[in-house]
């Protein structure tokens, strides 16, 4: 029985630091679930909706980046992109990310060495017009890539429990192998202000650069959210 509730609880403690998420854009594909689960380690076991497995492409802005212990007003701010898969672990759903970018360098070194994450140095650019949004992402050293205009619209509101939104996007765990052990962050946010997203344009090479065979079908799901505040609580061993 998978619980999808008891991670959307805001943890016991102080928080390890905060960000500030912006601008999400969700992009999903539905993938074979036996494709994904080659892609990742043993332990997790790919998560499925209604016998659906997916990845997904999600650009944002990350703001005021900061461990606990510094001041309001001195983390850092850059973009990022995600290419990420939904996962099962010990009975709990999370996330488990094949990669990261990102635009800064430290922030990189950081997210490697202080969490093993496995993030990427890239160019990258978002321009805002009234709804629409201008998102570009090339991995430095690599063909990974992606070009994606889009528009805003209808306003969802919070996600409903069991729901195909909720299982895409409220996701609070995260799931990364350590030195050969499985471990997990969690983080605590109010659930998103979910809107449907219109692609306009797109142009991709990161799901090649996962392992997946080369597309040019669009997402089957767009969705936006125009942020989050979010604490960031310590990671967990889970042998």
């Amino acid at each position: 029985m998978i619980d999808r509730v008891s991670a959307t609880v805001r943890p016991d403690g102080k928080p390890a630091g905060y960000q500030l998420w912006r601008d999400l854009l969700f992009l999903h594909w539905e993938v074979p679930a036996s494709l994904l689960q080659s892609l990742i380690p043993k332990p997790l076991v790919v998560d499925e909706f209604e016998g659906k497995a997916f990845i997904g492409l999600v650009p944002f802005v990350m703001k005021n980046v900061r461990p606990r212990w510094w001041k309001l007003g001195s983390g850092f701010n850059f973009l990022e992109t995600n290419m990420r898969t939904y996962v099962v672990h010990q009975g709990m759903p999370g996330v488990y990310f094949f990669s990261l970018d990102a635009n800064s360098v430290i922030a990189v070194l950081a997210a490697n060495l202080g969490w093993s994450l496995p993030y990427y140095v890239a160019r990258q650019s978002i321009r805002q017009n009234s709804d629409r949004i201008a998102y570009s992402n090339a991995r430095i050293g690599s063909h990974a890539a992606v070009q994606v205009e889009y528009s805003i619209g209808e306003h969802l509101g919070p996600s409903k429990i069991h729901s195909l939104e909720h299982f895409l996007l409220e996701r609070y765990l995260l799931f990364v192998e350590r030195h050969g052990v499985m471990h997990s962050g969690q983080v605590s946010h109010t659930p998103y202000p979910a809107q449907q997203a219109t692609v306009l344009s797109l142009k991709q090479t990161m799901l090649e650069a996962v392992g997946l065979p080369k597309t040019d079908r669009p997402p089957d799901y767009a969705h936006y959210a125009a942020g989050v505040d979010v604490e960031v609580f310590p990671m967990i061993a889970r042998p």
